[in-house]
């Protein structure tokens, strides 16, 4: 926020008498309309200005220690079909979590597209990194044969379609991941083309990268952000508060280490999700220390698990 400019009030400045007594009066008379315009203008600005979600307006009630978390599809459904691509993003989408996560890198276009990895290799089988091909040249890359024939000749992805397909489902939502270091005129640009998509209320962004996020929180405060961390401090709250982000992931092993910290969160607002639990034991121990929200690429068994362990759910 920048102060209000405000009129100068020193005694010791005061109009002559004369001709220049006109000519000074006239002058703090444009100072103070100048000043005026510039206050209305802050005003106006800060009416404008979205509100900022917490983490109960976007995860629901933050839960107590055995209440069973939200489910997260790791790169979409992947038990469904290849990361990250539009299947199995739209699996995840159509599927019985309350988020889908993804993966955002800028190609050497500028355009933000959906991949993991900084390089083709383990998905497309060559070499190439993704800074250096055009969004054209990625959608058609062939990232789906690694995974089964039935996938042959599906493309990497670009966020505006994955955008598309949030519009028509009102009620799915996702997590991006700003991969590597983000501008704030890059962050601007992902604000910009969820604003024209109009799923303000269904993204959240979410990063590694403190200059990701700080970038983030500068560039577009009206959307949700989460600190991707490995390891979490004895107390968390003050980075949580200093970026201010809704939630921290992290891993299970970090929460099991410092489980009052999920407490500390708790109690100053912030949600905690885990990444990227795949086995019973590692939901079991979450849900005890009352994590929020569970990461994972098998989305449709924790949900059944769930079901199965915490009945009326």
């Amino acid at each position: 926020m920048h102060d209000r400019p405000q009129p100068a009030s020193d005694p010791a400045i005061r109009p002559r008498r004369g001709p220049s007594h006109g000519i000074r009066s006239r002058g703090s008379r444009i100072a103070l309309a100048v000043a005026a315009a510039a206050v209305l203008s802050a005003s106006l600005v800060v009416a404008a200005t979205p509100p900022r979600a917490s983490a109960v307006d976007v995860f629901g009630a933050l839960r107590d220690r055995g209440e069973p978390a939200f489910i997260v599809g790791h790169r979409g459904d992947r038990a469904e079909a290849p990361e990250n691509t539009m299947p199995a993003l739209e699996a995840g989408l159509d599927g019985p979590m309350a988020f889908i996560e993804t993966d955002v890198r800028l190609s050497r276009d500028g355009v933000p597209v959906l991949i993991h990895d900084g390089d083709l290799e383990r998905v497309a089988g060559r070499p190439g990194r993704v800074a250096d091909a055009t969004a054209a040249e990625l959608a058609s890359t062939d990232v789906g044969s690694w995974y089964s024939p039935a996938y042959a000749g599906v493309g990497v992805p670009q966020l505006d379609e994955l955008l598309e397909a949030l519009a028509v489902r009102p009620h799915a939502r996702a997590l991006l991941e700003l991969k590597g270091d983000w501008t704030a005129e890059q962050v601007r640009g992902i604000a910009a083309a969820v604003e024209e998509a109009g799923v303000r209320s269904q993204v959240v962004l979410q990063s590694f990268s403190l200059a990701a996020v700080e970038s983030a929180q500068r560039a577009a405060p009206f959307l949700p952000r989460i600190l991707l961390m490995r390891e979490l401090p004895a107390d968390p709250t003050r980075i949580a508060e200093r970026y201010g982000v809704i939630a921290i992931a992290t891993t299970a092993k970090s929460v099991k280490r410092a489980p009052g910290a999920v407490e500390l969160l708790h109690e100053a607002g912030v949600g905690v999700l885990t990444y990227t639990l795949n086995s019973e034991d590692t939901w079991e121990v979450v849900r005890a220390l009352g994590v929020d929200g569970i990461i994972t690429d098998r989305p449709s068994d924790l949900d059944e698990w769930i079901a199965e362990t915490a009945p009326g759910t």
